[in-house]
């Protein structure tokens, strides 16, 4: 097990916890889309999905935060973008 990937993946959670918040229901296929790809990661450990999907989250929440930025915490953003910067 990869705990970068594990933090990828709880990371993944808390944007698709924010994305469930009343306010955010524009977003259905984003949020189908990670629940999926968490579920997928939980069975079987290949994170490809939740870098894809945490990539198109975090354009999604970044837009949410420019017109209403008391709806996504900013530590959820720094989170978001660091777990996804160790892809490499």
């Amino acid at each position: 097990m990869n705990t970068k990937d594990e933090a990828l993946r709880d990371v993944c959670q808390e944007a698709l916890e924010c994305l469930n918040k009343p306010g955010n229901a524009n977003h259905d296929e984003l949020k189908s889309k990670l629940e999926y790809v968490i579920g997928s990661y939980n069975y079987d450990k290949n994170p490809v999905g939740l870098y894809e999907i945490g990539n198109q989250a975090l354009v999604v929440l970044e837009e949410i935060s420019a017109t209403k930025p008391r709806k996504v915490k900013k530590t959820l953003l720094k989170n978001l973008k660091e777990s996804l910067l160790q892809e490499a």
